[in-house]
């Protein structure tokens, strides 16, 4: 609705990973670095850390696109909480391996037969992890025996594993020694600066055509950076919000009050959220702890506001469409 409004081509502060819209900071720059450095090297782990929306995801499908894809075949698996025996399963499903009814001998052998054809074939084959924080120490060591497999003294098979800050604390356990000697490159993506996160913001309209509109006045910037702590998942979630808001109030300029005010209000909706998770539905309070009448008038209110809020969306987008019929008619 919004990008129609201030003439977007697409929306700017989508929450998907698109390489798109990769933002060269100074750690993503450096995080590059070591990702072609590892790439280059053609072996072991590379291994990228970093809190929940720090860009991991979009760091690797930026690297991902610069490669000559017909030199490669890559696989991208999600993991949960995965035994080792599973972790197999995941792997081949990514590389579209037939591995229904397999025994684990026989699906390490057909992973193993894949593997050494693509090399064969002229093609290297890369394994990207995400969430690997969530792998037991068995996904792990199944993870370096499918390291093992060597052609002409190279490794066959890389592996890039992403995870939350966590998975540098569960690396450093003695059980995972061998897995350690095998990590070609490692690096934690830690947040954007106040200046970057300004940078990036301007960045991400630029790349959906923005033309000034709205208009940004700088004491904007300063609090976008505070509310977000400069991780590009909080600020593009800020700031889809604070378009939202400038659509529905028909603004041009986005001044700070209005950083504040849909700052706050992400807080309350995640807190009535969280509040109703812990609490359940019956008393609507953490712990079954009964609320007060003053908490309870507060709660109301905040849900008021959030109906009312919800209104002026949906009366916004029926506008819209009215409008679009309307000048579609003959």
């Amino acid at each position: 609705m919004y990008a129609q409004f201030y003439g977007l081509t697409i929306p700017p502060f989508q929450l998907t990973p698109d390489a798109r819209f990769f933002y060269e900071s100074t750690v993503h720059r450096q995080a590059m670095a070591y990702l072609v450095y590892g790439l280059h090297h053609a072996e072991g782990f590379i291994i990228i850390t970093g809190e929940v929306g720090a860009g991991k995801t979009i760091l690797v499908d930026n690297l991902l696109s610069t490669i000559d894809q017909s030199n490669f075949i890559v696989a991208k698996i999600v993991t949960t909480q995965l035994a080792g025996d599973d972790l197999l399963l995941l792997v081949a499903g990514g590389f579209g391996i037939a591995k229904e009814g397999l025994a684990k001998g026989s699906l390490l052998q057909r992973i193993n037969d894949f593997v050494l054809a693509q090399q064969r074939n002229g093609r290297r084959v890369l394994l990207i992890v995400d969430e690997a924080q969530n792998l037991s120490f068995e996904a792990l060591e199944e993870l370096r025996m499918l390291s093992n497999i060597v052609v002409d003294r190279t490794m066959a098979l890389q592996s890039f594993l992403l995870g939350q800050p966590q998975f540098r604390a569960i690396l450093g356990s003695p059980r995972l020694e061998q897995l350690r000697q095998r990590v070609t490159a490692a690096y934690h993506l830690g947040p954007l600066s106040e200046a970057e996160t300004k940078a990036y913001v301007e960045h991400r309209l630029r790349r959906a055509d923005w033309k000034g509109d709205p208009e940004f006045t700088d004491d904007c910037f300063p609090l976008i950076y505070r509310h977000t702590g400069g991780v590009p998942r909080q600020i593009n979630t800020l700031c889809s919000r604070l378009l939202l808001f400038g659509f529905l109030e028909q603004l041009h300029t986005i001044e700070a009050n209005a950083v504040d005010k849909v700052a706050k209000d992400l807080r309350e909706e995640i807190a009535v959220v969280t509040t109703d998770a812990i609490g359940g539905s019956t008393t609507g309070a953490p712990n079954g702890k009964s609320e007060t009448a003053s908490q309870i008038t507060e709660r109301l209110s905040m849900l008021e506001e959030q109906v009312d809020r919800h209104g002026r969306v949906i009366k916004r987008a029926i506008e819209i469409a009215t409008s679009y019929f309307q000048s579609e008619r003959p």
